[in-house]
């Protein structure tokens, strides 16, 4: 006889748990400072009045200051905000320590971003009841092992995606299932905003087709999906919300091989000129090469892009003609340029040098492109190192050889220590950032 079908009830299983660190930047310097806990605190990229909120405390985000607020403003709303200049280094320790917190009590299978872990279950962890205790355990490794300001919401879910909108669901401190036999009607109230990967560019062109709500995008069939977002993504998406632990439908999986890797930066006002400019991108691109080395990559593209600063005539000159004119979070009008170069698979700072040397000469030169303020330098295409074909000659000049050596002194020393003359002029500007996406990893004295 055939084996009877399982029950709704036997088939509810979670498969991943997400943890979603809660203000986590603000949560640091308020472990690390009693005397900022209970109060408004805002953690700022740059101090100045026009730069914004990377983080705001629950304290200040009750009060009106939220992340990306400016800076101005935030000192407007609440006049006693305690502001600090985030470390990215306090930042990252802060993440390893409560990763291997995480990692007691459940592997970490992925670390999405900075402030973000996710926990694949197995056999029984994936029943409710267990899932639970692992999400409630691992709360507590976080508040014993780090810190009692170390507050985290963590979402359940048959899949990762659902598992991430779950820890959204309630914040600080917050723990949310959605289970199969839930779904999709347990999200049927969420704005399409709340959808990872649907920002405010996607939302208009979802609107312009129609769908305005959620209830409008899960009243859509599979082929209707696909067709709404002309991609594949269409179709993971309808599994997806539907509790589906793969959602490919026959669709490729992404590979999981990092493609990208490099730094981008606001300029300080003593380097918003060109030459200020040149030599920022110039440690940018040092800072990328000796991150590509240590990661074991090599690259065949790299991208410049700059934003320019305009004037009020100019930007009144340039909407005339049509042209684009944008606003930085800044509030800085704004336009840009970027290029790219392509080349043989590389990994040596000074062949990586040269390409940046040869799209930095291809520049508008415009009165328009006079006053640049912010630089961002990208290695694309990558390569892992034993992918990459042997060469029938020896390279000129051992630049692999010569990066090497510069990358041991940088390891032990700094990885400013040993550079090229033309990073000279920005060599203590652009520290390293805090990092969102980009997982940090220690390479020698610093992170990066």
């Amino acid at each position: 006889m055939p084996p009877e079908p399982q029950s709704v009830e036997a088939a509810d299983r979670f498969g991943f748990l997400h943890i979603d660190l809660n203000s986590f930047f603000a949560s640091v310097e308020q472990q690390l400072h009693p005397e900022y806990r209970g109060r408004p605190v805002g953690v700022c990229g740059t101090m100045a009045d026009t730069g914004a909120l990377i983080a705001a405390s629950y304290e200040a985000k009750a009060l009106g200051v939220k992340t990306l607020t400016r800076v101005g403003e935030a000192r407007r709303i609440i006049p006693d905000i305690i502001l600090v200049s985030g470390s990215h280094t306090q930042y990252a320790e802060f993440s390893h320590r409560i990763a291997a917190a995480v990692d007691r009590i459940c592997p970490v299978a992925h670390t999405p971003s900075i402030d973000e872990m996710v926990c694949q279950l197995m056999g029984r962890e994936r029943q409710p009841p267990n899932a639970r205790r692992i999400a409630l355990e691992i709360k507590q490794a976080i508040y014993d092992d780090v810190g009692d300001q170390m507050r985290c919401s963590i979402g359940m879910a048959p899949n990762r995606y659902l598992a991430k909108i779950a820890s959204d669901m309630q914040k600080p401190d917050g723990l949310i299932g959605l289970l199969p036999s839930q779904l999709p009607r347990a999200i049927a109230h969420l704005e399409l905003r709340d959808l990872p990967g649907v920002g405010a560019r996607t939302e208009a062109r979802l609107n312009a087709r129609g769908i305005h709500t959620m209830p409008d995008l899960l009243a859509l069939d599979r082929p209707a999906m696909h067709t709404l977002w002309d991609s594949v993504w269409g179709d993971r998406l309808y599994h997806w919300l539907r509790g589906g632990e793969t959602g490919d439908d026959g669709a490729p999986v992404d590979s999981g091989i990092q493609k990208s890797l490099g730094h981008s930066h606001v300029l300080g006002p003593e380097h918003r000129s060109p030459e200020g400019a040149w030599a920022v991108a110039h440690k940018l691109l040092h800072k990328a090469a000796m991150r590509l080395r240590m990661e074991k990559f090599h690259t065949t593209s790299l991208a410049v892009t700059i934003k320019y600063a305009l004037t009020r005539n100019q930007q009144d000159r340039l909407r005339a003609d049509a042209k684009k004119v944008k606003q930085h979070s800044s509030g800085i009008q704004q336009t840009g340029w970027g290029m790219e170069a392509r080349f043989r698979p590389a990994n040596d700072t000074l062949t990586l040098l040269q390409a940046l040397q040869g799209c930095w000469k291809q520049q508008p030169t415009g009165p328009e492109h006079q006053r640049p303020f912010f630089v961002g330098v990208t290695l694309r295409n990558l390569m892992p190192d034993a992918d990459v074909p042997q060469r029938l000659f020896e390279e000129p000049g051992n630049r692999s050889q010569l990066s090497a050596t510069m990358d041991k002194l940088n390891l032990k020393y700094g990885h400013t220590t040993l550079h090229f003359a033309g990073m000279l002029p920005a060599r203590e500007s652009a520290p390293t950032r805090i990092a969102f996406t980009q997982i940090p990893v220690q390479y020698g004295a610093d992170w990066m």
